[in-house]
């Protein structure tokens, strides 16, 4: 098992800048500055056809962007040949936006100016103004008095015709209203440039100044390349006016991709801070304007700032909370001087603060006594975490260009996203990498790219680059690269290629998601209210989920928007998936190999051809392809999306009404973790320290001043095994299986199908470890696949495909591909598409497994040769019968006196082998036991078991089980012995029918049935014991043999309903079941109410006599059968054979074995879960212990709910394990007087299931099969019934087995109604009036009689149900079983012992 650490929330922090090695800049950076604009200050528009002239100072706008005369009143018939003109510089506030006004028809806007006149004191009205028309004035917005230095302003003007085929130019914002109102004349509008304001700056590429921790993680080593992303514009050093105003830090993320496609997630602010001069070389100083040109003077009304970052890296989006964590790290640098340093801080954040989980869903971080944040659990999606913002994306592009960026990522191309705010960058850029789900970009991808990096946009590649909008102050972008401007809401492409259009996506599918978007924008515009107040305690824990739960509601609709848009696109495509059948070769991992591109290319619609085209070159489609036919780590998010697929053929005509994402909201709640600040220190007299930290810049982080992380956040968290060979549900499955089950459970029938498939969904968890612990590992994996098609056969509901998974993995393993195939094939033939998971984990198994060699002409004659064998063996079989019905007794084993006991036992430990793997290879599965192997197997367990027969005489020529047991036991005790044989013999006699059997079995006797075997016994002395004068050990000596030591368990899941004290059985406690894998209760059929259900375990040890030789008395030498060895398909034998009743009746009554009376028996009771509940468990043990839990006897010790319920439901299905094997090392087995040796693997354990009670209550009446044994003299468990005063007579038997007989089963209910009421007092019964009945019916005639009973009963209970009434008899606990438990025990095949 592998140590895993729990989830931290913060892996680094980090400050970037400049580095402080250098005490003078390298003048390089002189180079770096580009070319800086100065920002626009003043407007003016003049009238040159009226004899006015540019201002001074002014640049007048002549032009169109297309060469065309740029005239403001082109459409005026009086026409004054009107311009606009601006000036730039730097001694104003830059103007930050422009506008038209309409004069009378909309009010001026606040903060706005309207230009009324030219410099030259005319109007500057841009319409004629007469009495039909508004006149139209241009406005714009200044920046106030007190804006920072560095803020955005317009940098560019220009006038557009889109007439004339002009469009606004790149990173342009176009006002849209149209300057010429005239009746004539082309439409003008206008279009400005926004940038950053920057005075004189130097530019450098940044450096790491500090981090912590210094050592790096063994995950995840700190990347060189985080400064630059910190600072991706570079580390500025610039001159401002000394009244400038203070410039706010800004927020910045970015997005690192590892090798192996992990991602990384940074979280900086930037912000600027004092420099000092003497840093700066005199030509830099001259540069930035601190020195005057002409005589070097200094020039003192100028300070100096350098640009500065501080960051934290996670695997975790959570930028909102890195936000304000890095701000008030930020402000408590500056402010000051305080109490504890700044390390202190950093460390208990990122220490302290624990990861959300469901134990821990809202954690409400105290940063100090005025600043805290909110950190809420991620949304449980099965969609991928990402740091994708929806809602950014459809407010910043709006729903058509949204939808035209899905079909550039589609289509792969070169796509550059520019903005002035680099926090929406990243934001944007994972929300278009994550609306193609489930395709996932291949190619290069920067959601901000430092300028260090632009190299990348001129790859010949396709990529997703984000970079901030001042890199178009530098550089001009490649021609092939689509721009896309979040500031301007624009798409711009070079002129000789297609705009992108959402039209070119598939008609009806692009058009539902328009519609989509497009009211999803509208929603978005009302309820989108920005700058929220988030400082305050209360509005953290009051008000968080009303304001932003509609925002996290509606985020997940636009996702769900674009997810239905690929469900619909690539619906179908795992039907064209091939399958890999053959022996692989060179081509066999290539796309063309494992899908089928022309059938899906001509499954779409004509009209979509070229689209399908495209995006089938992709490499994303090749890469998901890869993923959807092999292992991959995205197996549990591409199970979902075919989840999704599937419900959109279902609702094909409406998919936008299908609900594709499900929240999770069982782990959602209201419990809320506090973290307290760090704590200030004391002085020794209990005052408080004074405050000594104070910091002028940010400073450099001290490694001795920050605490060491804490324990409780580093515990390694087991985990099951990464090479696990059982691959676990995921959540979707398991909310799939839950939704099944939740849907059978009110269908009878449905209801037992899905129990029995959650049973066998139980062994197939237990089959690697099976496999494992088996010598003939392939023989147990065609076991498991025989499982498979009997699973078939029956049409059990499978909950998920983790049977098919599981062996398909162990095919794999174990080098069997073409197994692997032919499960492939059953699962096909079951009606089952295997999912991404099981489709992955099946071409695996054939791709990496060894194929058999194509020459089949040894396997041929080695078959051929197996045939003949077997062929003589069919024709010598008669022979055998002949031999056989010719001699009086069974086994014809004759061995003689004088043969070494080592030798005798080698031999038949090796004819033991081989009898097996013969039988194994002839039986094919668990239900299947040949009769002839059945026979070779007992013979050889008894030869096993007796190596010396009693010394020679003359009737001794044939074995006989009965001589044996006479010599041993005595004639009493061996016809009591045969008559508890007899009454075992649960098959009708063919010569009678129901009533005749009955009328022979009325006279319970045990001498009746014996006195025909009573006379070809020799030793018929009155007393019994054995023959006088000889030792036991003359008679049967078994010192010599190494005999096995044998247990018998005997298991029962008959439980008490405490409130109405009745008992409630094995089919009706599964039919009161619920679909809830987390209840433990079933329902009472009686009263309704819920209870635990119990199963008992009673462990009994059957040692053989060779350890007890010395024995005194010949007394104490018994037959070592308990009670009657009943038929029973359920007593299975574990070690030598597996063995059905009747071998194992002629293999276990010659062994002579102790029978002990007194010994006190381990019972061991535990709660009887139900298969759901169970699975449940099983799957969390293995999680947190591993799977080698299984195959230890900690198993057993530690966790005996699920090991002896594992038991119970392998034995009920027949299926195979070694679970009882845990029974040689475990405690239990030290209560023993004979305890068993862990290394014995030779040990038998025999499991008995009853259906009634281990532990019955002793002061109730004894039920009526119980006294009827008791007549009949047979021996019980519990002999403290013959105490009884109850009225059930023998007549009174009699007469209810003649009723029953007789097909008047409404007789027998009326007579025990009418016994039962004539008793004073409450009836002493627990069982309802059904089980008694049906078991004294069983316990006279078998079992192969329950299903007529049923029928019987069920028609006398109507009949009654008109007399008596159904209240009546349902008080009385007269009604038959619920057609649900009878289900359930139908579909349970195997019945239980009575």
């Amino acid at each position: 098992m592998t140590e895993e650490k729990c989830p931290q929330l913060v892996d680094y922090f980090v400050v970037a800048g400049l580095e402080g090695g250098s005490a003078q800049l390298d003048e390089e950076g002189q180079q770096r500055g580009g070319r800086v604009v100065e920002p626009v200050t003043d407007l003016a528009v003049i009238a040159r056809g009226l004899g006015e002239e540019v201002p001074e100072g002014f640049t007048c706008i002549e032009k169109t962007q297309g060469g065309h005369p740029a005239e403001l009143s082109a459409g005026l018939i009086n026409n004054p040949h009107m311009y606009l003109c601006y000036r730039r510089g730097h001694d104003k506030p830059p103007i930050l936006d422009l506008g038209v006004h309409y004069e009378g028809k909309e009010p001026t806007k606040p903060g706005w100016r309207v230009i009324e006149t030219t410099p030259y004191s005319r109007s500057a009205s841009l319409s004629s103004g007469g009495p039909t028309t508004h006149r139209t004035f241009l406005m714009y917005r200044r920046a106030p008095d007190s804006q920072a230095l560095n803020t955005l302003g317009i940098t560019d003007i220009s006038l557009v015709m889109p007439s004339k085929g002009e469009t606004a130019p790149h990173t342009f914002c176009r006002v849209d209203k149209n300057l010429n109102t005239g009746m004539w004349g082309p439409a003008l509008y206008l279009c400005y440039k926004r940038a950053m304001a920057k005075a004189n700056a130097l530019v450098y590429e940044a450096g790491l100044i500090s981090r912590y921790p210094e050592d790096d993680l063994d995950s995840f080593p700190l990347p060189d390349s985080v400064p630059i992303f910190c600072l991706p514009m570079g580390v500025t050093v610039e001159s401002w006016p000394l009244n400038t105003k203070y410039q706010l830090p800004v927020f910045s993320t970015f997005v690192l991709t590892s090798a192996c496609g992990d991602k990384v997630y940074g979280a900086a602010i930037q912000f600027y801070e004092a420099f000092p001069r003497d840093r700066l070389s005199e030509r830099q100083s001259v540069h930035l304007g601190l020195v005057s040109v002409v005589d070097r003077r200094p020039i003192t009304n100028r300070s100096l700032q350098v640009k500065k970052s501080i960051c934290v890296l996670s695997h975790w989006p959570f930028f909102t909370v890195f936000q304000k964590f890095l701000t008030f790290i930020y402000r408590y640098s500056i402010s000051g001087p305080h109490v504890l340093p700044l390390e202190k801080h950093i460390s208990s954040f990122m220490h302290n603060v624990p990861f959300p989980s469901p134990q821990r869903p809202r954690i409400l971080v105290q940063l100090s006594p005025y600043d805290n944040l909110l950190l809420c659990q991620p949304v449980s999606s099965p969609l991928p975490l990402s740091g994708a913002s929806f809602v950014k994306l459809l407010q910043n592009l709006g729903p058509e260009n949204s939808c035209a960026l899905l079909l550039a990522v589609l289509t792969e191309h070169k796509l550059l996203l520019h903005s002035l705010r680099p926090d929406v960058l990243t934001s944007v850029s994972e929300a278009l990498v994550a609306m193609v789900f489930p395709l996932r970009w291949q190619c290069p991808y920067i959601p901000l790219c430092p300028l260090r990096l632009a190299d990348v946009l001129c790859a010949p590649m396709p990529f997703i680059v984000g970079v901030h909008s001042s890199y178009f102050d530098l550089y001009n972008p490649p021609q092939d690269v689509v721009c896309i401007d979040l500031d301007t809401n624009t798409i711009f492409q070079s002129e000789d290629k297609k705009p992108l259009s959402w039209r070119s996506l598939p008609r009806k599918h692009s058009k539902t998601l328009l519609t989509s978007l497009t009211n999803l924008h509208k929603t978005l515009e009302k309820i989108y209210m920005p700058g929220q107040e988030e400082a305050t305690l209360e509005f953290l824990l009051t008000d968080y989920d009303l304001i932003y739960g509609r925002q996290k509601q509606l985020e997940l609709e636009i996702q769900e928007a674009f997810l239905r848009f690929m469900s619909c696109l690539l619906r179908g495509y795992r039907t064209y998936l091939l399958p890999i059948t053959q022996a692989p070769s060179e081509r066999t991992t290539d796309c063309s190999s494992l899908f089928n591109l022309q059938g899906f290319l001509k499954s779409r619609d004509r009209t979509q051809q070229k689209f399908y085209a495209q995006l089938t070159r992709t490499q994303m489609f090749t890469q998901f392809i890869e993923e959807c036919s092999f292992v991959s780590d995205r197996h549990t998010c591409l199970e979902f999306f075919d989840e999704c697929v599937q419900k959109v053929i279902v609702d094909v005509e409406k998919p936008e009404d299908v609900r594709l994402i499900d929240l999770d909201e069982s782990h959602s709640g209201e419990h809320t973790v506090f973290i307290m600040p760090p704590e200030e220190p004391q002085e020794a007299d209990g005052s408080e320290s004074p405050a000594l930290y104070s910091y002028e810049t940010f400073p450099i982080l001290q490694p001795d001043l920050f605490d060491r992380p804490q324990d409780q956040l580093r515990v390694p968290a087991r985990g099951s095994a990464p090479s696990s060979p059982a691959p676990r549900r995921t959540k979707q499955e398991i909310k799939l299986a839950q939704k099944r089950a939740q849907k059978y459970s009110s269908v009878p029938d449905m209801w037992s199908k899905c129990l029995l498939g959650h049973c066998y969904g139980l062994w197939f968890i237990y089959l690697p470890t099976f496999v494992r612990a088996e010598c003939a590992k392939v023989r147990a994996l065609h076991t498991a696949y025989e499982v498979l098609k009997h699973m078939e056969t029956r049409k059990v509901v499978l909950p998920d495909e983790v049977c098919y998974r599981i062996l398909m993995q162990l095919c794999g393993q174990y080098g069997q591909p073409v197994l692997a195939v032919r499960v492939l094939l059953e699962m096909k033939k079951a009606g089952i598409t295997p999912n991404t998971i099981t489709y992955g984990y099946y071409n695996k198994a054939v791709l990496e497994s060894k194929w058999p060699s194509t020459n089949q002409g040894g396997r041929l004659r080695w078959a051929k040769l197996r045939n003949v064998l077997v062929a003589v063996a069919q024709f010598r079989q008669p022979v055998k019968q002949r031999r056989k019905s010719s001699s009086v007794g069974s086994c014809a084993c004759p061995l003689s006196i004088r043969t070494a006991p080592r030798r005798l036992t080698r031999s038949l430990t090796a004819s033991a082998s081989l009898t097996g793997e013969m039988a194994g290879e002839g039986g094919g599965g668990p239900w299947y036991r040949g009769k002839h192997a059945g026979d070779r197997m007992s013979c050889l367990f008894f030869c096993s078991c007796l190596v010396v027969l009693p010394s020679p005489r003359a009737e001794s020529s044939t074995f006989s089980p009965s001589r044996l047991c006479s010599r041993v036991l005595g004639p009493r005790e061996a016809q009591g012995r045969k008559a508890v044989d007899e009454n075992s013999n649960n098959m009708p006699s063919p010569s009678r029918g129901l009533a005749g059997k009955l009328q022979q079995l009325l006279t319970p006797t045990r001498h009746r049935a014996l006195v025909r075997r009573a006379a070809s016994v020799d030793d018929r002395k009155p007393g019994g014991g054995p023959i006088p004068g000889r030792r036991v050990s003359e008679q049967l000596d078994l010192t010599m043999v190494n005999a096995h030591i044998l247990l018998q368990v005997l298991m029962s899941s008959c439980s008490l309903c405490r409130k109405c004290n009745s008992l409630v059985y094995d089919e009706e406690i599964m039919a009161g079941w619920t679909s809830d894998d987390s209840n433990l209760n079933s329902t009472c059929p009686f009263c309704s109410a819920t209870f635990v259900p119990l199963l008992n375990a009673e462990i009994c040890d059957l040692g053989p006599a060779c350890r007890y030789r010395h024995a005194s008395s010949p007394s104490t030498l018994a037959l070592g059968v308990r009670a009657s060895v009943e038929q029973s398909a359920s007593a299975h034998f574990y070690g030598l054979a597996i063995l059905s009743t009747n071998e194992f009746c002629r293999v276990w009554v010659p062994c002579v074995l102790c029978w002990r009376m007194n010994r006190v028996v381990p019972l061991v009771t535990v709660a009887y879960l139900s298969p759901l509940v169970l699975r449940k468990e099983l799957e969390s043990l293995l999680e947190n212990e591993g799977e080698a839990v299984l195959s230890q006897g900690q198993l057993l010790d530690n966790h005996s709910i699920i090991f002896w319920n594992l038991v119970w439901y392998f034995q009920r299905l027949g299926l195979p394990s070694n679970l009882l094997q845990l029974l040689h090392s475990s405690e239990l087995t030290t209560q023993l007087s004979q305890v068993l040796q862990p290394g014995d693997g030779n040990a038998v354990v025999r499991v008995r299931l009853l259906w009634d009670t281990l532990t019955p209550d002793t002061d109730q009446w004894p039920p009526l099969y119980v006294l009827w044994r008791i007549h009949s003299g047979m021996p019980m468990r519990n002999y403290s019934w013959r105490r009884h005063n109850h009225p059930f007579t023998l007549a009174f038997l009699e007469e209810v087995l003649r009723c029953v007989g007789m097909n008047e089963v409404h007789k027998a209910i009326t007579l025990f109604l009418d016994t039962v009421a004539k008793q004073p007092g409450t009836p002493r019964v627990q069982r309802s009036l059904y089980r008694e009945i049906l078991f004294l019916t069983l316990a006279v005639m078998g079992k192969d009689h329950v299903a007529a009973f049923d029928k019987k009963y069920k028609a006398a209970y109507t009949r009654l149900s008109g007399s008596l009434g159904r209240d009546e008899l349902r008080r009385k606990r007269a009604q038959p079983p619920s057609p649900k438990a009878v289900d359930c025990r139908r579909c349970f095949l195997v019945p239980l012992e009575c």
